[in-house]
């Protein structure tokens, strides 16, 4: 994008000076204005193709955090609702993003509305930040005429979606630090304390003990073959990291994922949440039921679940219900279908699947509070169980020194 040089008059009647990133001068003097500043000279600069070059590749790889994304629809909400023309709209935005890889997006969108693009195809166009869901929904709102309605729904459903993540991640977080802390005393404990006492038992000639003979074999292959058991573990999560990029890896990944105790259930109930939440304000928002199966697909999170939806869009496609085909689909509970049918049957079916909503809610603090209350014991016993190990493996030949000296 270009950057401008400008001088302005600030509020106190000051001259400022700076540069600022823009498409053209007067989107450079729009957001001037927007600072509560006029501009009194706006002068492109010169830059460095390389410049130009590197901008772009940042902007087509870098982040938009959900807080950025959900501020924006608010604001894109808001403004819409208020009556603003769009193209003013983009413009105002582009000014008060501060994420550069946004603001970049928004430039380009406001040159594809200039050509006479609408909004769901602009904004179709950057995948990477609004997704077939956002896509879709705004789509709806344009064919029905309430835009600002459908980006109400939408603000919910990114904030609903951010919640349950960061309460998974914050359940998930205090155990991985603590299984990482482990593994780094469990390597220092055998790489620098265990040699001390193995040259000791073995001036003896004693017969040690299991736990002593265990540790001083893994002892002596992490020091002698640690290049091949490091290359073998380096290699081994890049191969997975590979497979889990295709199709198949993801539905593996994902059903052993949903077949772990206590996690298995937890993420099972998110995925029901989120499927219910997001079909709800597909249906409100008027989206056909089909076509509502295909974004869940893409937007369920979850590989194994949503293969699930293209048998039951293909029994849907041949007359069935919604119920019927869910019946024969996997990790669907009956209290999930059973709803759907009364929905179906009573024409609420978007009331329905609210209350599905709610209820998986519900159950997702609940199984987050009971993984939390689980992990501190479950810790306590890995941590013993080290520290036992190496007391075990340490002490038991020394106890058997101690009653050789005795008899002695």
């Amino acid at each position: 994008m270009p950057i401008f040089s400008y001088e302005a008059i600030n509020e106190s009647g000051n001259t400022v000076k700076g540069d600022l990133d823009a498409d053209s001068p007067a989107t450079a003097g729009a957001i001037l204005a927007n600072r509560g500043l006029i501009p009194s000279s706006i002068i492109r600069k010169k830059t460095d193709t390389r410049d130009n070059v590197l901008s772009r590749i940042k902007a087509l790889t870098g982040h938009v955090k959900t807080a950025d994304l959900i501020l924006f629809t608010k604001q894109f909400r808001s403004m819409l609702a208020a009556g603003v023309p769009i193209l003013r709209i983009m413009q105002v935005l582009e000014a008060q993003t501060e994420n550069k890889v946004l603001r970049q997006t928004v430039s380009e969108i406001i040159e594809d509305i200039k050509q006479g693009s609408t909004i769901s195809e602009a904004f179709e166009k950057h995948p990477r930040i609004f997704s077939n869901l956002y896509c879709s929904m705004v789509r709806a709102g344009e064919v029905s005429g309430n835009v600002p309605g459908v980006l109400e729904r939408l603000i919910y459903i990114i904030e609903h979606e951010a919640k349950i993540r960061s309460d998974i991640k914050a359940a998930l977080q205090y155990p991985f630090i603590v299984v990482i802390a482990l593994t780094v005393a469990f390597f220092i404990l055998l790489t620098f304390v265990v040699p001390q006492f193995a040259t000791m038992f073995a001036k003896t000639g004693m017969d040690l003990p299991l736990p002593t003979k265990i540790a001083m074999m893994l002892h002596f292959y992490l020091i002698n073959y640690w290049y091949l058991i490091l290359a073998l573990v380096i290699g081994g999560i890049f191969a997975l990291y590979q497979y889990f990029k295709t199709q198949p890896g993801k539905v593996a990944k994902d059903t052993f994922l949903l077949s772990l105790p206590v996690l298995g259930p937890l993420f099972q109930k998110a995925a029901m949440s989120r499927f219910a939440s997001i079909f709800a304000i597909l249906q409100t928002s008027g989206v056909p039921v089909l076509q509502s199966l295909e974004i869940l697909s893409d937007t369920i999170g979850n590989a194994a679940i949503a293969r699930q939806f293209e048998r039951v869009r293909e029994r849907i496609e041949e007359g069935a219900g919604i119920s019927t085909p869910l019946k024969s689909a996997s990790y669907f509970p009956p209290m999930v279908i059973d709803m759907i049918a009364i929905g179906e049957e009573s024409g609420n079916l978007d009331e329905m699947l609210r209350e599905i909503t709610k209820h998986y809610d519900d159950e997702v603090a609940y199984a987050v509070k009971a993984l939390s209350d689980a992990i501190g014991p479950i810790l306590i016993v890995g941590l013993a169980a080290v520290v036992g190990f190496f007391a075990l493996a340490i002490f038991l030949p020394m106890w058997d020194m101690t009653k050789m000296v005795k008899m002695r």
